[in-house]
């Protein structure tokens, strides 16, 4: 071999270089030690060309920084999991939750105690102070009543602030949830040798009842379903020593590899069909195989003593067969074991290892298939119905096997087809193999998964896989896997065995004796008996090789069958002479005298060779009864040589098969062919022979034309494990044409199409090892390891074994023969150059060709764009340099020019042509030229010709095949990415712009880009995930716009560099706006920003569908320079972040479209500083310019706007708004431009923005607080099950699919690649757990959480962890919204024009204070916004009023928060607050107000309050008072001392209404009751209402909130109209009691009421017109809620005026549309609405306090049923005062108090119906009516004299109570007092006349119903004429009219009920003739019968009717000819008589 060369590249250390070319090669961490073949000069051509490609180093390209570009930098879990170490926990009140227990008992104790509302609902003031007094207050904070000047003490909270910030933004954020992104790369697997799962089988122990003679076994894996053998044979030995001793003299001494008794098994296809076969042979003895085994079935070991005599002789004839027949064998035993079961059972048993019974037969344990009850339990049927996929070997609980019957072996019963018979029967559950009588043993074996470096293990071949020095420890043996199907993986060993099976002989015809037959088989290598080999394995306990092999004998048989494995170890190189030779012997088992132990009795051979090809296969050979003639060897014994003599006629008569497992011979004919041809052309040896044909040099040419078309003939499987061979011979046809007969031929274009028809078939059958680009990873990997320039001049020196030519490669690296072993295991040289591309990405399944490389490299030449150099020192080995200087460029012109005519190869094209780019700079010495002169220029040419073309290409054709040319464009991309890293920046920046001009182009003229743009997306995000990224995109150059981003940037003008130079002040708009001179000098930056503007812009119609994808670009480039460590270093981040400046602008054009993360916890929705109608207005209705231009990418102002833009909607259209996801990954973008943009540079610009775009920016942050907002630990556990996750937000996937920009093809592939991706090891960054809804795909070690959605539950750590995460988060996205906040108010400060911003920013603090936020960034927050109201306190005071009220409920709220430092900061600036506003007038009214009403909301409101809290800040308060000297002489401190006095009060109420937090009607009288003692403080009274408002809408009492609302708009009514007086503004209250009479309590008459003049009074905002509006508008909303829309009307016509007044048009014609809406509800729904349901509710015993004796009329919702009603009382009273002592009273008479129990509690409940009187019924027509402003109701009371409930007609009275109430339903609460009662009693008359009347009413009904209801009509008409029911008014009539009574008082009554009667008749009849009308024929019957009943029951009545009292018609006009007699008329009677 050559002389290694090493040298250092670095010398000097001036050019550091980035990209390298490495050839190593450790084999795969295994190394089989022990030789290959030998080498020798005569070795076959092919033969040296496999060894060489097995054994030679890889030239592998290397990029320094390569993995840091994006694609191979993934944001993974373990990687975020590395930079998240060390974060400190943020401390958030929400997860401090208060101690549960203690506080709930305290709860309790307080409910068991009297309930009375009256202890003091104002308190008493001496307690309360006293209360106070005695309270702790928190620590106060130093210095903070000093006077100190701004400028200090913002420097101060800035260093605070700015301290031990977390560095890296996104190492906070997880990656957003998207498909594998389209530039990951992942280096391609190493080509290793194959194995399936791996099973460590290890034999312990082997006994039999008796021991007589040795045993030997062997063990092998069939697959039964594919009726194959699936390993070779293992042969292991447990004799004991005294056994073996008895086969002394037959057996050598046995080599250590053949003592082996553990094996390794791989299973590469893993089935329920696999099964474990254990085969037994003993020594040859006299008598048929049952014979033999009959003493192992008799004799038992318990019975030895006895038996001691027979024993005694069997093993004396033992020794005596030993002796003589000690060589042959015999089939003894066997059985078999179902691997699936024992793996599935091990896995499911508790311990770590199992022991598991198999037997057979009823006796003793039964087998395999019986355990599967007992021991694979639960396990068993998931896993033996789950088919293949169950199978998982690598994991399962090792199990120890015990199994204990075999079955004798049937003689004639021996071939592998019998086998798999016995294997089927045996999983049937009633086997037929059970029947037969067993052979009793113990064999005991281990099964577990084999470990990953097993030690002293040796491969099929015996050669150590890792060398270890002591030969004398037992090996474990590697067990040749023969797969059940075919492996595609190429060949990387060398492996060269053959396997020979007898497997039967027919000798019946032969004459003369031969019946106890065996064959000896020996491998040749010429004729003589001397001649045979020492190549066949030993088996076990014998020498390692030996030179023949016998097979065992069944004893008098002439025609056995076989189940022998012969295994040989082929030479190398084989001749026509070599041979297998069989020869049969007749074995004599009975000594007897003259007879030879062994007679041959016939002989076969098969030669090796056959046309210079591997024989192999099934054969049927004559077998000859004499030895064969001379010269044998060559011929076939099937040609009949003359004078032999043959078994039955020269026939077949013996059959074998011979397999062979080889890395040299390919077994298919048409690459033998090939390789032949080529090895003829390389060795110039004519002619040559290939099959039965000679080839002559002259029909070379067309011969070899014709393999190289042939070789699609082949196989896929021979192809793919001769694959590395077969390519490096097809690219060395295409670059270097032969000489033929002394002429250059071009096969080039055959051989480009064979390598293409290859890959094609790679794909199409293998495509589950594909990545995401299509990339096949067999072909990656040839390209990353194996792939290397061939040497293109034929005679050029090289030294070594050359490949073809003996010079195929310029480096052979040629491995000198005494390289030391430790070289060995790990040959590496390093050349120095590299690929970016490991796994090279092809992209289609044609595009596999591509190539690739990139250096990134550093040139000396000021070469404008590269001139960024790296410095570090680097050495490079190179090993075997050659000295040519000199590379033409044949071999990239031809790739090119075949990528050309055949685009679909472009992929692996581009790879290779990348990497052997490199390998041409590394050979030629180039790679440290400057890059200008690296590459001639006409290869320049050629490269930009092709980009264009291919550019072409993509543009013409994406609609048609859009699959391939997606591929097409992503292999063009990665070419261009890499070519960066190789040739002239600006030059590849010009092949960019080309690329981007021809899409440009296109997209202007179609009206559906996204296709198009999706594509443009792809090829961008490749280029830019380059690793010099930043560098390409010059950040610290000047923005003095260059000429163009294109080769004139001259490479040599260029003198920036380093991170070094001052950005000077030209016009700082540059730097934020995509302006030309910003696109030119970050040209990529540029392009990427651009491409977002474009997309996110609204009136970009066609691209909606991209928003996710690009937003997620921009994202990763982002995250990925965050984790970069070449940036970590702050000022070089802020250089970075430079170069995204623009982005600010362009997310705060898309404020209307992000999502509105506010809505949670906001109805206000987002702030809008600046109405959506703003930013449409500028917008308009076309496409903005800079977007046209942008999208045609150029910068040519004077465009015409394309006319496919223009939009067709109008202009005031919804925008489409962003998913969750994609607004949260845009804005964690700005978050990191913001945070790491320099502060100076951010505070010019903002001084140069409007106010409208600062409010834009301010809007912006507001989002983000909400976006960041910490969910809470609680959200995590809730959250664990991940269903948030699936649902969150399915929106954006439709979109995508809808709007196309991926094809519908095209997501089915990536979805089956998503199945396949848990083979191929796809995997994918972590996704988030909020917010991202997109579906996730890849990377199984980074989605713990992900893969398992089913079982999900997340263990305590992780939840922790995540709420860590997210606590971080929100903590450091609020910090830099604070510190951007600051910034915003120094250019406020700088300006002074800008001061209408500070409400915003203000805004936006209050916002972030009012979100979940942690303590860290809470005291930051008070910090700054102490310091802002110090700057400006006129500010709050004066002009944000509704600001300051808003502060001091946050401020409050946070006083009461549980974390002290909390409480400090915030009671802290609650008194400087109210101290600002004293030294402002002397008087802090409005602070005092507004505290007083914060507290009020925040007591009517929050749940979780804590008192106890809140009471020691207010201690705090009024410690600061009494410490602060400056205030002390004037009013200040007695004022804070009230105002604090007055708020312990209300904090005294709270502790009541937590009392009655579970009892919603208590806690709303609570809140009334308050409400009611601010009658003269009415902002505090609108507080309370509106906390009322909102219990009852949390509760759904629309109609209660309503009221609520609309009582507090009459209360701001009464003051407005007090303060200004505008006609079209309501008087007061009573413009109000249209819509409720209740209203008028609100007026504010009395003389106490303050005058809202007066400071701080009605000062809140819904003091006001809008205020007013407001509210009614939400009162409307309640409603509307309520389904009560005429009250909507009620409320409208109050708002109507106000807007007419105004000239509101839009708010009109929005009331108007509400109001048809209401109108039209109550049309369709007539008839169908539901209101409230009553109930009255009357309380009794002490129990209740000041409940007791209090009567309620309670409003359900609709369809309440008392059982309802009563048990929620019932349960609820029950648990507060103990189920025994509740009682409820289950009838609705009057309660008498004296029999009540005195220790219980009472409650009474009855249904009541709401009360008209007649008068009233004329007004209240609806159901509305009848339902709204109520006040009385009713409820009957069933009764008899004699005190039952019922009795008889004559006897039943009837009792009618009437309730009124305080007020109207529906009220401000749901219960209200009865105040007034009054009863009527019905006399039993009267009782039978209301009852006909309801009668007569229904008949009424029925009849006139419209449409006719027939059913309905029956059935009345059946209960009033049927005759079942004829007793019924029947007797009604027979008992009050039989007779006219005699008490006077009852004429008028009798009367009545007569007429009632008259008038039932009547109806009955009107109800029958329109029944007639209504009924079919077939009722006719049913209509007669009707009739008759009828006219019975009128009969019946005539009588009673008729009679009337002669003293009412004395002297009264005859008036009866009219049927109806009014009541007035009947009294005059009455009075008369």
């Amino acid at each position: 071999g050559s002389p290694q060369l090493l040298k250092n590249l670095n010398i000097g250390g001036s050019v550091s270089h980035h990209t390298t070319v490495s050839n190593a090669r450790n084999i795969e961490g295994r190394r089989c030690v022990g030789c290959f073949c030998s080498f020798n000069s005569e070795m076959d051509p092919h033969v040296r060309d496999c060894v060489r490609s097995y054994t030679e180093d890889w030239a592998i390209v290397n990029r320094k920084y390569h993995k840091l570009g994006t694609g191979f930098n993934p944001n993974t879990l373990d990687k975020q999991k590395e930079r998240q170490k060390g974060l400190p926990k943020q401390i958030f009140e929400s997860d401090e939750a208060p101690d549960g227990n203690s506080y709930q008992d305290e709860q309790d104790d307080l409910k068991r105690r009297s309930m009375s509302i009256d202890d003091t609902p104002r308190g008493s003031w001496a307690c309360s102070i006293f209360d106070l007094k005695n309270s702790l207050p928190d620590a106060l904070l130093p210095n903070l009543l000093d006077r100190t000047p701004n400028e200090e003490i913002d420097h101060h909270n800035e260093d605070q602030r700015k301290s031990s910030r977390h560095k890296e933004l996104f190492a906070l954020h997880p990656a957003p949830d998207e498909e594998e992104p389209i530039e990951r790369l992942s280096v391609p697997e190493v080509p290793k040798e194959h194995f399936g799962q791996r099973l460590l089988v290890k034999c312990l122990s082997l006994k039999f009842e008796i021991e007589i003679e040795p045993i030997f076994a062997s063990l092998a894996l069939y697959d039964v379903k594919e009726k194959k053998k699936i390993s070779e044979n293992f042969y292991f030995d447990l004799n004991s020593e005294q056994m073996k001793g008895m086969l002394r003299p037959h057996v050598p001494p046995a080599a250590i590899s053949t003592l082996a008794r553990s094996a390794i098994f791989s299973i590469t296809y893993p089935s329920q069909d696999v099964f474990l076969v254990i085969k037994l042979e003993k020594v040859l003895q006299q008598g048929d195989i049952g014979e033999c085994a009959e003493p192992y079935m008799i004799f038992k070991e318990s019975d030895a003593a006895k038996n001691k005599e027979k024993l005694e002789k069997l093993k004396c004839q033992a020794e005596q067969f030993c002796q003589r027949l000690g060589k042959y064998r015999m089939p003894f035993a066997w059985t078999a074991i179902h691997l699936m079961n024992i793996v599935s059972s091990a896995g499911s048993l508790e311990r770590d290892s199992t022991e598991v019974e198999v037997g057979t037969g009823e006796r003793k344990g039964s087998w395999s298939e019986r355990r599967n009850s007992s021991i694979v339990g639960r396990r068993s049927l998931e896993r033996t119905t789950s088919g293949d996929e169950a199978c998982n070997l690598s994991s399962f609980r090792p199990a120890t096997l015990t199994v204990t019957n075999f079955f004798k072996q049937e003689g004639d019963r021996l071939s592998d087809d019998d086998l798999y018979k016995f294997l089927v029967d045996m999983k049937r559950p009633s086997s037929v193999l059970r029947r037969l009588r067993p052979i009793t043993a113990q064999l005991k074996i281990d099964i577990s998964p084999a470990p990953e470096n097993p030690h002293y293990c040796l491969t099929p071949e015996l050669l150590q896989v890792k060398l270890y020095p002591d030969s004398r420890v037992r090996p474990t043996r590697e067990i040749l896997e023969f797969p059940a199907r075919d492996v595609y993986i190429p060949n990387t060993t060398y492996r060269n065995l053959l396997y020979v099976y007898p497997q039967s002989l027919n000798f019946a015809n032969r004459q003369g004796s031969a019946r106890n037959i065996t064959v000896k088989v020996q491998f040749m290598y010429g004729e003589d008996p001397s001649n045979a080999m020492p190549v066949i394995f030993g088996k076990s306990s014998c020498p390692e090789f030996s030179k023949e092999a016998y097979t065992a004998v069944v004893y008098h048989n002439r025609s056995p069958d076989f189940h022998e494995e012969i295994k040989i170890k082929l030479p190398a190189t084989l001749t026509d002479h070599h041979h297998l030779l069989f020869t049969f012997y007749h074995v004599s088992c009975q000594q007897k005298q003259n007879t030879p132990l062994e007679t041959p009795v016939g002989y076969t051979w098969i030669p090796m060779l056959q046309n210079g090809r591997l024989k192999t296969g099934q054969f049927c050979l004559p077998v000859s009864l004499e030895k064969p003639p001379q010269a044998y060897s060559v011929l076939s014994p099937e040609v009949p040589l003359p004078g032999m003599k043959w078994v039955d006629n020269h026939k077949g008569v013996f059959n074998v098969e011979v397999v062979a497992v080889s890395s040299l011979h390919t077994q298919d004919p048409y690459l033998d062919k090939f390789f032949a041809l080529v090895h003829a052309l390389d060795e110039h040896m004519f002619p040559v022979r290939i099959g039965d044909m000679r080839i002559m040099e002259n029909n070379l040419e067309n011969e070899l034309k014709s393999s190289i078309s042939a070789l699609n003939s082949s196989q896929l499987e021979p192809v793919v494990r001769f694959l590395h061979l077969l390519l490096d011979k097809l690219i060395l046809l295409v670059v270097r044409p032969p000489v033929i007969a002394g002429q250059i031929v071009n096969l080039g274009q055959a051989s480009f199409e064979a390598m293409a028809s290859i890959i094609n078939r790679l794909h199409k059958n293998l495509d589950g090892n594909q990545d995401q680009h299509g990339r096949n990873s067999l072909l990656a990997s040839y390209i990353y390891y194996v792939f290397r320039l061939p040497n293109t001049y034929p005679n050029s020196p090289s030294p070594g074994p050359g490949g073809l030519g003996g010079s195929v490669h310029y480096a052979t690296m040629a491995r000198s023969a005494v390289r030391p072993a430790s070289l060995n295991l790990n040959r590496s040289r390093s050349l120095s150059n590299s690929n970016p591309d490991i796994s090279g990405t092809p992209t289609s399944p044609d595009d596999e060709v591509r190539s690739i490389i990139g250096s990134k490299a550093t040139d000396r030449s000021c070469n404008r764009m590269s001139s960024h150099t790296e410095t570090s020192s680097f050495l490079q080995t190179l090993t075997g340099r050659l000295p040519t200087k000199k590379v033409d460029f044949t071999t990239w012109k031809h790739l090119a020019y075949h990528c050309l005519t055949v685009p679909s190869l472009n992929h692996r094209q581009q790879q290779l042509r990348v990497k052997s780019m490199v390998h041409h700079l590394y050979f030629a010495d180039k790679l440290d030229a400057p890059r200008k002169n690296r590459f001639p220029e006409r290869f320049m040419d050629d490269v930009t010709a092709l980009v264009s073309t291919i550019a072409g290409d993509i543009v013409s054709r994406f609609q048609k095949d859009t699959e391939m040319v997606e591929r097409l464009n992503t292999s063009l991309a990665f070419f261009l990415n890499d070519l960066l890293s190789i040739m002239d920046r600006g030059f590849v920046f010009a092949l960019i712009k080309t690329c981007y001009k021809q899409v440009s182009s296109k997209l202007y003229s179609l009206t559906n880009p996204s296709n198009l743009a999706s594509l443009r997306l792809d090829f961008l995000r490749i280029i830019c995930s380059h690793e010099h990224y930043v560098t390409l995109n010059l950040p610290c150059s000047l923005l003095t716009p260059p000429a163009s981003p294109s080769p004139s940037v001259s490479s040599a003008t260029s003198q920036s560099s380093g991170f070094s130079t001052n950005v000077q002040d030209q016009k700082i708009a540059n730097m934020f706006e995509l302006s030309v001179p910003f696109r030119q000098q970050h040209y990529l930056a540029g392009l990427v920003l651009t491409e977002l503007a474009v997309i996110l812009d609204p009136d970009a119609e066609g691209l909606f569908g991209l928003h996710k994808k690009v937003i997620n670009m921009v994202h990763n480039l982002l995250s990925s320079h965050d984790s970069d460590p070449r940036y970590a270093d702050p000022q070089v981040k802020a250089r970075v972040a430079m170069l995204y400046l623009p982005l600010i602008g362009v997310i705060m054009e898309t404020v209307p479209q992000l999502y509105d993360f506010t809505e949670s916890h906001n109805q206000r929705g987002r702030p809008s500083c600046v109405a959506v109608d703003d930013y449409e207005s500028e917008g308009g209705s076309m496409i903005s310019q800079t977007v046209a231009m942008a999208i045609a990418g150029t910068s040519v102002p004077q465009l015409t706007r394309p006319s496919s833009f223009l939009l067709t909607s109008s202009s005031g259209r919804q925008h489409s708004t962003f998913s969750a996801e994609s607004s949260r990954s845009l804005l964690i973008c700005l978050l990191w431009v913001l945070k790491n943009a320099d502060e100076s540079v951010l505070q010019k610009w903002f001084t140069d923005l409007s106010v409208l775009q600062l409010n834009r920016l301010l809007d912006l942050l507001y989002l983000c607080v909400s976006c960041f907002e910490y969910k809470g630990k609680k959200v995590f556990e809730r959250m664990n099950s991940l269903t948030f996750k699936k649902s969150k937000d399915m929106r954006a996937k439709l979109e995508e699919a809808i709007l196309g920009s991926i094809g519908a093809r095209q997501e089915m592939v990536r979805r089956s690649r998503g199945q396949l991706a848990c083979f191929s090891g796809a995997r994918s960054p972590s996704g988030s757990a909020f917010g991202s809804q997109e579906n996730l795909r890849w990377r199984k070690d980074m989605t713990h959480w992900r893969q398992n959605t089913e079982k999900l539950d997340k263990s305590r750590a992780e939840i922790e962890h995540e709420a860590l995460i997210d606590g971080n988060l929100a903590t450091e996205a609020n910090l830099i919204i604070l510190d951007t906040l600051e910034i915003v108010v120094q250019t406020v400060s700088v300006t002074e024009s800008k001061e209408s911003i500070l409400g915003g920013v203000l805004k936006v603090l209050l916002h972030s204070m009012a979100c979940n936020q942690s303590a860290l960034y809470l005291q930051h927050c008070f910090a700054t916004q102490r310091a802002l109201v110090s700057k400006f306190p006129e500010l709050l005071f004066e002009e944000e009023t509704e600001q300051c009220a808003d502060l001091c409920l946050r401020l409050l709220r946070h006083c009461s928060s549980s974390i002290s430092t909390i409480r400090s900061h915030a009671s802290a600036s609650l008194y400087l607050l109210m101290r600002q506003n004293f030294e402002i007038g002397n008087n802090f009214a409005r602070v005092k107000m507004q505290v007083t009403m914060s507290l009020s909301s925040l007591v009517g409101t929050s749940q979780n309050f804590n008192e106890e809290f809140l009471r020691r800040s207010l201690k705090t308060i009024l410690t600061y008072a009494e410490e602060d000297l400056e205030l002390r002489e004037t009013t200040f401190p007695d004022q804070v001392q009230d105002l604090v006095f007055n708020l312990h009060m209300i904090l005294s109420d709270t502790v009541k209404m937590k009392e009655h937090q579970e009892d919603p009607e208590m806690l709303i009288d609570l809140m009334y009751r308050i409400a009611k003692g601010y009658q003269n403080s009415p902002d505090l009274r609108l507080t309370w209402l509106q906390n009322m408002a909102g219990k009852h809408s949390e509760r759904s009492n629309h109609a209660e909130s309503a009221q609520c609302l609309v009582h507090s708009a009459a209360l701001v009514a009464e003051y407005l109209s007090m303060l200004e007086d505008r006609k079209y503004l309501p008087v007061g209250c009573v413009t109000f009691q249209n819509i409720s009479s209740n209203v008028l309590e609100e007026s504010a008459v009395s003389d106490d009421v303050v005058s809202p003049d007066e400071e701080g009074i009605c000062s809140g905002k819904y003091f006001t017109e809008a205020g007013l509006v407001g509210l009614l508008e939400q009162a409307a909303a309640s409603f509307s809620m309520a389904g009560m829309y005429e009250a909507v009307n009620e409320v409208y016509k109050v708002l109507i005026p106000i807007h007419e007044a105004n000239r509101d048009a839009k708010k009109l014609s929005t009331i108007h549309g509400k109001l048809q809406e209401a109108f039209s509800k109550i049309v369709h729904q007539d008839g169908k609405r539901m209101f409230g349901t009553y109930f009255r509710v009357g309380f009794y015993g002490t129990k209740f306090g000041d409940l007791d004796e209090q009567e309620f009329v309670y409003k359900e919702p609709a369809i309440t049923k008392l059982a309802e009603i009563s048990h929620r009382l019932e349960g609820f009273y029950g648990e507060r005062f103990g189920e025994d002592v509740l009682e409820v009273i289950k009838d609705s008479n009057p309660v008498d108090k004296c029999k009540l129990d005195p220790n219980k509690a009472y409650i009474q409940i009855t249904y009541v119906e709401p009360y008209f009187d007649t008068y009233e019924m004329k007004d209240r027509i609806t159901y509305f009516d009848k339902n709204y402003n109520l006040r009385r109701f009713m409820y009957c009371t069933p009764f008899t004299l004699d005190g039952r409930a019922h009795g008889e007609l004559h006897e039943q009275f009837k009792r009618k109570t009437i309730l009124t109430t305080s007020h109207a339903f529906p009220y401000i609460k749901t219960r209200i007092n009865v105040i007034h009662k009054e009863e009527i009693i019905l006399t039993p008359i009267e009782v039978a006349i209301e009852d006909m009347q309801k009668k007569t009413q229904e008949l009424a009904f029925a009849t006139h119903q419209d449409p006719a209801d027939p059913k309905m009509l029956q059935m009345v008409l059946q209960g009033s004429v049927g005759t079942t029911v004829n007793q019924g008014p029947l007797e009604v009539a027979q008992v009050f009219l039989s007779e006219i009574p005699n008490d006077p008082k009852l004429f008028r009554h009798h009367n009545k009920l007569r007429l009632c009667f008259k008038d039932f008749t009547k109806r009955c009849e009107d109800a029958l003739r329109k029944n007639k009308s209504l009924i079919g024929p077939d009722q006719k019957e049913y209509q007669r019968e009707l009739e008759r009943n009828y006219h019975r029951l009128k009969e019946a009545l005539q009588p009673l009717i008729n009679r009337k009292i002669p003293q009412l018609y004395k002297a009264v006009l005859p008036v009866t000819c009219h049927r109806w007699i009014s009541d007035f008329t009947l009294s005059a009677e009455i009075r008369r008589v």
